[in-house]
């Protein structure tokens, strides 16, 4: 009787513990792609809102109005915006307090900022971690499975007087099968991974200079309220 050399086939004649190999790489693959539509929406929509704030904030629009725009609809602001409300909100609550001292002004500004930023980006980077788990691991789980499964091969070979090609072949291909598999759980991870990390980067950088600049607006303006008062 001819072996049943389909993927199905190979899978239903594997051994239990290649069994259990093939049906793990197939969830981390299902969770790989997850992981990656989600985190391609949610950076895509980063950098589109980092796009339409920064065109927002340099047209000339008024800081104070803009800032009650942005704490109007706060659960939905986020990256340059929600450095935005924090810097402005808590640099406008320093004013008042010790609006002779620019220095503590700004030192406070840019501690409340630097909070936001940590805060916006481990949000980008989550699950970032999990791709490149199982873009790491997923090959050596496959080839745990497959070495099983060749050793499995050899051991049944070795029962037998008169080996033939058409004996092992399903064995030894039900095996690699194993490997296949971790690779292709295991190559979008990584690309995505490093994919993401990229544009995350980009990101940090972006917001970082955006603080720099909105900071030099806020420095001007404290000193100038001081030589005024």
């Amino acid at each position: 009787m001819q072996a049943d050399i389909s993927f199905l086939g190979l899978f239903l004649e594997a051994s239990l513990l290649v069994k259990l190999v093939m049906l793990t790489l197939l969830a981390l693959s299902v969770l790989s792609w997850a992981v990656i539509f989600q985190r391609r929406k949610l950076i895509s929509a980063a950098r589109s809102q980092s796009f339409q704030f920064e065109d927002r904030f340099w047209s000339g629009v008024d800081l104070n109005k803009l800032y009650q725009e942005l704490a109007a609809r706060k659960e939905s602001v986020h990256g340059m915006g929600s450095l935005f409300v924090s810097g402005f909100k808590e640099y406008s609550r320093l004013s008042q307090l010790n609006g002779n001292v620019p220095e503590a002004v700004m030192d406070g500004t840019g501690r409340a900022m630097r909070v936001t930023l940590s805060r916006e980006i481990d949000g980008l980077e989550s699950n970032l971690s999990l791709l490149a788990t199982i873009g790491s691991t997923s090959p050596y789980i496959g080839l745990f499975g497959t070495v099983w499964g060749i050793m499995n091969s050899f051991i049944a070979l070795g029962a037998v007087e008169n080996a033939t090609l058409a004996m092992v072949a399903p064995g030894i291909a039900e095996a690699l099968i194993a490997t296949a598999m971790g690779l292709f759980a295991a190559i979008p991870a990584v690309i995505a991974y490093n994919r993401f990390s990229t544009h995350v980067e980009k990101l940090e950088t972006s917001y970082i200079n955006f603080m720099e600049e909105f900071s030099n607006i806020l420095h001007r303006q404290a000193y100038a309220k001081k030589e005024q008062a």
